[in-house]
């Protein structure tokens, strides 16, 4: 298991545009699931033992948050050819396994998480009202094994002063997890 970390883009960075199939064909843009407060663009994948820990999680993200004005989307830009257990078909499968509530999209050119300079899985860039960067790092302290309880306690921090109008603290830890499979 690669322990990749988060590149930490810049804060301030405006939310790069997509339009994306999920794993049924309809597509969804930055556009369609801008929330009022903000947007929440996490990548994932299928298979990936850290994201695979922390599921549970982000579907509480999406049943939390959603209705307080957060918009969320989950992206996967894995090379299917060779990590098929990540191919569109099966993300809508992990998506109602997982109770996900927000769109679970498929970047098969890889150019969206090129465009969010998006490292690893899972990968969360938290945009505000006006799309830009707020947040982007880890979920919470929390990695496979460690024994520490997935809270999401750094990216709820942020979502709940986002909410509040407050600032964002500055203070943010880089994400931890599998690398996004490139294309050769």
């Amino acid at each position: 298991m690669a322990r990749t970390p988060s590149t930490m883009q810049p804060l301030g960075t405006s939310a790069p545009a997509f339009s994306l199939p999920d794993g049924e064909g309809a597509r969804h843009s930055l556009d369609s699931v801008r929330g009022d407060k903000g947007t929440l663009v996490i990548f994932i994948c299928n298979h990936c033992p850290f994201v695979v820990h922390v599921a549970e999680e982000l579907a509480r993200l999406g049943h939390d948050y959603q209705s307080k004005g957060i918009g969320i989307v989950a992206i996967s830009s894995n090379d299917v050819e060779n990590y098929p257990q990540d191919a569109p078909e099966k993300m809508a499968e992990t998506a109602r396994e997982w109770d996900l509530s927000f769109p679970y999209i498929y970047d098969e050119s890889q150019e969206v998480a090129k465009a969010y300079e998006a490292a690893c899985t899972p990968d969360f860039f938290l945009f505000d009202a006006d799309d830009k960067l707020t947040y982007r790092g880890q979920l919470d302290d929390s990695r496979p094994n460690s024994g520490i309880p997935v809270d999401g306690r750094d990216l709820r921090s942020a979502m709940d002063a986002m909410i509040a109008g407050e600032p964002v603290g500055q203070d943010q830890k880089p994400s931890l997890g599998c690398n996004i499979k490139w294309k050769e």
